[in-house]
């Protein structure tokens, strides 16, 4: 592996673990099930996959050039992200913090479409990646293969990260999951979808 795409890796690194929506959305459903937890991750993981494709592709030229499509999907991955987090802190007021709308324990096609919509919705996440492919291109090294190369170590830490995490809250559960813990991780990942809900829409708003 040469030194630019050693570079990549830890940018990268940084940018898939960066706390943020994903994040959240995980340990909202591994909270409910180890099941759920992973299945959101590998929601995730495949709007990743989605999103780097279409950064190569060259689509998310697109969404920068055309300003109202791109606030557009920002007000509705925004309000997306608010409603998951209001829906959460109106969770507190069940008996059981951890039962999800659909019952006692959440399908795993459910947290699933939670994870990619949450993550798919994000117009950032392709235009990012179309702006920063690019500078680990070697000159003279043809575009597509190392774009793709670049696209698909993104891919490959998302699947290692976000089921590492809902694994690892699935591990702490017991703990997690007393009342007054599950209480105040479940007011705590409301409050912040719900913050990060209202920054995503507020920000288009307000350009």
């Amino acid at each position: 592996m040469d030194a630019q795409l050693i570079a990549f890796s830890g940018v990268a690194a940084g940018m898939v673990a960066m706390p943020g929506a994903d994040f959240t959305v995980v340990v909202r459903n591994a909270l409910v099930s180890r099941r759920a937890g992973v299945a959101c991750a590998l929601g995730i993981t495949a709007a990743l996959l989605l999103h780097t494709t279409l950064a190569v592709a060259g689509v998310a030229a697109v969404l920068a050039a055309v300003p109202a499509l791109f606030r557009a999907l920002q007000l509705l991955g925004g309000a997306y992200v608010l409603h998951l987090g209001v829906r959460t802190l109106r969770s507190l007021r069940e008996r059981r913090t951890t039962v999800d709308d659909d019952g006692p324990v959440m399908s795993g096609s459910r947290a699933l479409r939670q994870g990619f919509v949450t993550n798919v919705l994000n117009p950032k996440v392709p235009i990012t990646f179309m702006s920063l492919l690019p500078q680990f291109v070697p000159d003279g090294s043809p575009a597509m293969p190392r774009t793709l190369w670049l696209a698909l170590i993104v891919v490959a830490l998302a699947l290692l990260w976000f089921p590492v995490v809902a694994l690892l809250v699935d591990r702490l559960g017991r703990w997690l999951r007393r009342p007054r813990t599950a209480r105040a991780i479940v007011a705590g990942t409301g409050t912040v979808l719900t913050l990060l809900g209202v920054g995503l829409v507020l920000e288009p708003l307000l350009a």
